[in-house]
């Protein structure tokens, strides 16, 4: 995984509060080579062994409803690059026309869709851009443009390495969805509540950003979605 000189980043993400983060990770590029080495062979071995998931998903999302298997939506990676993000698809089609925060229970969500989003096999296929480069097991969630635009100068720093499938934030906010309910105006809670929190783990990461720690972060995100539950040290101590 490449960290690019700082003049050639995106001119947004030039600034004093991204140079602290860009500083740690330039001091960890054997860290980073791992990285991107056990993504490519992970990536490839999992895609391989699910192959005969990836089948069975894909026919019993045509059979459910009307429209394709994937949903691709594009969201934003590193250095601000979209792409368009591969998930099976566990809404209606065209959905995310009225809104692209998806509530607990949420009229667009499909049967099956109801199933493999509880399971997290929505996101199984999102193997396939770890693979391509696109994302990684482990960073930042990618966000839509729309929110990556409300982006702090310190929030620019996520950026620096790719999206990814899991982490911190996501493990304690996984039921993100159910904090959002109730909300009148769903956007405005996540914009100015949830992201500045998940965004505090997200930059905490990088602070602490390691290849085991990787490891340790993709076996927590297997036991949440067994059930277990995480409680940040921030909640405890605060």
């Amino acid at each position: 995984m490449r960290l690019k000189k700082w003049e050639k980043l995106p001119l947004s993400m030039q600034n004093e509060e991204v140079r602290a983060y860009y500083d740690i990770l330039k001091k960890k590029r054997c860290a980073l080579f791992f990285k991107r080495l056990f993504d490519i062979v992970l990536s490839a071995l999992m895609l391989i062994i699910f192959s005969p998931t990836f089948i069975v998903l894909a026919v019993a999302i045509k059979i459910d409803s009307r429209g394709p298997v994937f949903y691709r939506q594009e969201r934003v990676t590193q250095y601000g690059k979209t792409f368009r993000i591969f998930k099976f698809r566990s809404m209606v089609k065209d959905a995310d026309k009225s809104s692209q925060i998806t509530l607990d229970n949420d009229s667009r969500v499909t049967r099956v869709g109801k199933f493999i989003r509880k399971c997290r096999l929505d996101e199984i296929c999102q193997l396939i851009d770890v693979f391509r480069g696109t994302m990684t097991f482990v960073g930042t969630r990618p966000e839509v443009p729309k929110y990556v635009k409300e982006y702090t100068p310190q929030m620019q720093a996520t950026l620096l390495l790719p999206a990814g499938i899991t982490s911190l934030a996501s493990i304690y906010y996984k039921d993100e969805a159910e904090l959002l309910d109730n909300a009148e105006d769903a956007d405005a809670v996540y914009i100015e509540k949830i992201l500045p929190a998940k965004m505090h783990y997200n930059l905490k990461a990088i602070e602490q950003f390691g290849f085991w720690r990787d490891i340790k972060i993709m076996f927590m995100t297997v036991f949440a979605v067994l059930g277990k539950k995480y409680v940040s040290d921030d909640a405890v101590n605060g």
